[in-house]
């Protein structure tokens, strides 16, 4: 990664026989993904940083092993024990210099549409500059005049980025299912393995959420308890069986000929683990047995260290910035292949924005949403119903994108047809 980096850097050079020698021994690099991957950096940084503010223990950690800690932090003017650079508070601040970072990023390179022009220019390159700039804005945070009021109406401001993230996130997942099953799809003409690879990966991908129901229906539910589970896991289990007959259905294949079950595989996996990260951010229940409290519904290995969690949260992880999906022409040149001379591969300002709500889904997830008052990045493993509710609803809403995607043509054949 670090070799990645240092060709972007090198980038205005290698194109000189001077440097070649040391332009050779770094990976060959488009410059749109080099660029990418660096925002990618700078936004899990911030990410890292601000749960290492919503974390006590690093806290505890700092005050034990650090000399002179307490002076410190008043030299600082950081508080008793550096408390205004930790909790939620200053989560807020800091994601709200990174959300204005990419957010006036995203109006800086309004209809940029090629890589020659200067605003592209600063866009792929002065990293050092802007990651400078970065630090200028997260830092700025603290500075901000009336802070209850700021925090107050923040939190709200973040509550809505983070919803419409999600919403994002569900349609890049529904293109990103159907784009897949049409160049599968297509391969086919040519050769016929690619239809044999098509139906191994939507047997696997069947067979992951049937596997998933069964797993869920057998952990998450109890015949005393847990109610919401049952009738939840129904639902989702059932919707996810309708778009798996709608897309095969007659009346799509006829208005959408690829339209087929690797689509309504991709979408069932992923609503099975929306549903499995919903039933772990539940708060826990109990049932009395053999005049004991007994917690039933959780996860069945390992449940002290909180395994369902840790699973949703690298799972989460991968999904949140997979979504910077690689559409790209070829190239050609040196180590850094500038691919965008002729047009942009992907719009910098609806990149720029993604990045804008994604700093303010970090930033409500970090501290719990809306139950933000003494939480710790601990406690986020303990679950809430409202971290629930907003997993679950989003369960219905990637449901709906997708079977809107199929029955739209029918409804609008026009507009389709145009």
């Amino acid at each position: 990664f670090f070799s990645i980096v240092l060709c972007v850097q090198l980038a205005c050079c290698c194109g000189s026989a001077a440097c070649s020698c040391c332009c050779n021994c770094c990976p060959k690099i488009k410059q749109s993904t080099g660029t990418r991957i660096m925002y990618a950096f700078y936004f899990l940084l911030v990410t890292i940083i601000c749960v290492i503010m919503m974390s006590p223990t690093v806290e505890q950690e700092l005050r034990d092993n650090i000399p002179f800690y307490s002076e410190l932090c008043e030299k600082m003017n950081a508080g008793e024990n550096c408390k205004t650079l930790v909790g939620y508070s200053a989560v807020y601040k800091v994601c709200f210099g990174m959300s204005c970072f990419f957010f006036l990023f995203s109006l800086f390179t309004i209809k940029v549409s090629n890589s020659t022009s200067w605003r592209a220019a600063i866009h792929n390159g002065f990293w050092l500059l802007k990651f400078i700039a970065l630090v200028a804005c997260c830092a700025g945070g603290f500075f901000i005049p009336e802070q209850e009021i700021f925090l107050k109406v923040w939190r709200y401001v973040g509550a809505v980025g983070g919803f419409f993230f999600l919403l994002i996130q569900l349609m890049l997942l529904v293109e990103f299912a159907h784009r897949w099953n049409t160049n599968w799809s297509s391969g086919v003409k040519y050769n016929r393995l690619w239809y044999a690879a098509l139906a191994l990966v939507t047997l696997l991908l069947f067979s992951a959420a049937v596997g998933a129901v069964i797993f869920m229906g057998l952990f998450y539910t109890d015949p005393e308890a847990c109610l919401l589970n049952k009738i939840f896991l129904g639902i989702n289990g059932s919707l996810c069986l309708v778009v798996s007959l709608l897309a095969i259905s007659p009346c799509i294949q006829k208005l959408q000929p690829t339209s087929g079950l690797l689509q309504p595989g991709v979408i069932s996996v992923y609503v099975m683990y929306l549903t499995f990260s919903a039933f772990s951010s539940k708060p826990k229940e109990t049932v009395e047995r053999n005049g004991q409290n007994t917690t039933v519904c959780v996860f069945p290995f390992n449940s002290g260290n909180e395994s369902d969690k840790k699973i949703v949260t690298a799972f989460g992880t991968v999904i949140l910035f997979g979504y910077d999906y690689d559409d790209e022409k070829t190239g050609s040149g040196q180590n850094v292949m500038y691919d965008e001379r002729e047009g942009t591969i992907y719009s910098y300002t609806y990149f720029h924005f993604v990045f804008f709500l994604g700093s303010l889904y970090v930033m409500m997830t970090v501290t719990n949403w809306f139950h933000y008052d003494n939480h710790k990045i601990e406690k986020l493993l303990d679950g809430s119903w409202s971290v629930f509710w907003i997993k679950m609803a989003s369960c219905w809403v990637c449901l709906i994108l997708y079977m809107w995607t199929l029955v739209a043509p029918m409804i609008c054949p026009k507009r389709f047809e145009a």
